[in-house]
């Protein structure tokens, strides 16, 4: 993924209540990224799809 996939990811993401996106007024610019409520209430549901993912890899072989 190059640099400007990565930050339409991470603006989508923050539109989408996903993560929190936090900058700090220094120099050089730092910037800060964290999961909100949203975002670690997908972790369950993340963590399944997975599981579903390594049975159906292993399954189909």
């Amino acid at each position: 993924m190059n640099q400007k996939m990565l930050i339409q990811q991470l603006k989508q993401l923050e539109k989408d209540h996903i993560i929190i996106r936090t900058v700090y007024p220094q120099v050089p610019p730092k910037v800060e990224y964290e999961l909100s409520d949203m975002g670690y209430a997908l972790g369950p549901s993340m963590l399944a799809l997975i599981e579903w993912a390594e049975m159906r890899r292993t399954r189909l072989g």
